[in-house]
């Protein structure tokens, strides 16, 4: 029993896998599998030494919030906008959207270094928390050219992150724009173990 639960775990995470009436073989390792490591404030080559404030405020959704949020129309909610920088240069917009729920507390003090887990985790354990990642190339708005100091249409890295619960309902989403000459990606993988890993440098 001992030998056919471990095969069950080994089974059930992808390390191997069973033919009826013939045995367990070791899967072949997927190439197309990467581990993302990410962190808004800290990465493989720097990290922000400095955030402003730019604004905290409870809104009403548009639709696309009430889409990604799967909140209604009526149901407000926290938006955060920062700027990081690294030596003295701005380097990354960052826009955070939270459900609002009353009487939650909005401590600015505490929000300014905040990474995304870290704003919703107070609400829930960092367990419990399912984390997505969508990354693409986009080029900015006039908006954000002008918090970044740039001054073309080069694109950005844009991370948007969006948080769920244990019930996989969301709990917010977040947008970080990040000047294209402050980063890049690096993947190393790895065939030893089944999963190769990535890692975000900025």
């Amino acid at each position: 029993m001992t030998v056919r639960k471990g095969l069950a775990i080994l089974a059930s995470e992808g390390y191997i896998y069973s033919i009826p009436g013939k045995g367990n073989f070791v899967q072949q390792p997927d190439s197309s599998i990467y581990t993302l490591y990410y962190d808004e404030m800290n990465n493989f080559i720097n990290s922000v030494d400095r955030t402003k404030l730019l604004e905290v405020n409870i809104i009403m959704p548009t639709y696309k919030l009430i889409n990604e949020l799967k909140i209604t129309k009526n149901k407000k909610v926290i938006l955060i906008r920062r700027l990081f920088y690294t030596d003295g240069e701005p380097v990354a917009y960052d826009v955070k959207y939270l459900p609002y729920y009353k009487g939650m507390p909005i401590v600015e003090k505490e929000i300014r270094y905040a990474t995304f887990p870290e704003m919703v985790s107070k609400n829930t354990s960092l367990f419990a928390i399912k984390k997505e990642l969508i990354i693409s190339a986009q080029v900015p708005d006039e908006e954000i050219r002008k918090y970044l100091n740039i001054y073309n249409e080069v694109p950005l890295m844009v991370v948007e992150q969006k948080l769920y619960d244990i019930d996989n309902k969301p709990m917010g989403l977040g947008i970080t724009y990040f000047r294209s000459d402050y980063c890049k990606l690096y993947a190393e993988a790895s065939f030893s173990d089944k999963t190769a890993q990535e890692k975000v440098t900025t």
